[in-house]
């Protein structure tokens, strides 16, 4: 969405090439439109991927509660709260990683080519790496417990006459 001033520039639309020059990367214009669409898009992304209604219904069908909150729509709004509470935190600080490298490289004037959201992506992607080499030695360490692995099963059960 940043970009997209810069590709209408390109094709001659009036009034881009001075839009253009006031985002560029690094300005305190583009940083803060960075921060805005940051916080809007996890806003946005929690409103279509959390129904705090469906949980609440969920919780009652279940026979779960919260505490001191009542079932149905008092849950809700409750859920809702926290919800509301979390992403914005979260947001926040989403926004932070992704802003200050640029901030602090243009600071010490120091060229800085990784973005903060090129550092969560790897870091992310590096987290999933080691928690699936993990469940992958964890599965193949209960291979040997299970009847009918390729392993000699240590555990024996009754045997069917």
């Amino acid at each position: 969405m940043l970009a997209f001033p810069q590709q209408l520039a390109q094709w001659n639309v009036p009034g881009m090439n001075a839009l253009q020059n006031a985002m560029q990367r690094g300005d305190w214009v583009f940083n803060t439109i960075y921060i805005l669409l940051i916080v809007f898009f996890c806003f946005f992304y929690t409103a279509v991927t959390f129904q705090a209604v469906d949980v609440a219904d969920n919780l009652m069908k279940q026979q779960a509660f919260i505490p001191n909150v009542r079932q149905g729509k008092q849950t809700a709004e409750y859920i809702d709260f926290v919800l509301t509470r979390i992403t914005a935190g979260g947001a926040m600080y989403v926004a932070a990683v992704c802003v200050i490298p640029t901030i602090v490289g243009q600071g010490l004037r120091v060229p800085f080519q990784w973005g903060g959201t090129s550092i969560m992506i790897v870091v992310g992607v590096a987290l999933d790496t080691v928690r699936q080499i993990e469940d992958k030695l964890t599965k193949q360490s209960y291979d040997g417990l299970a009847v009918g692995g390729t392993a000699k099963s240590r555990v024996r059960g009754r045997r069917v006459a």
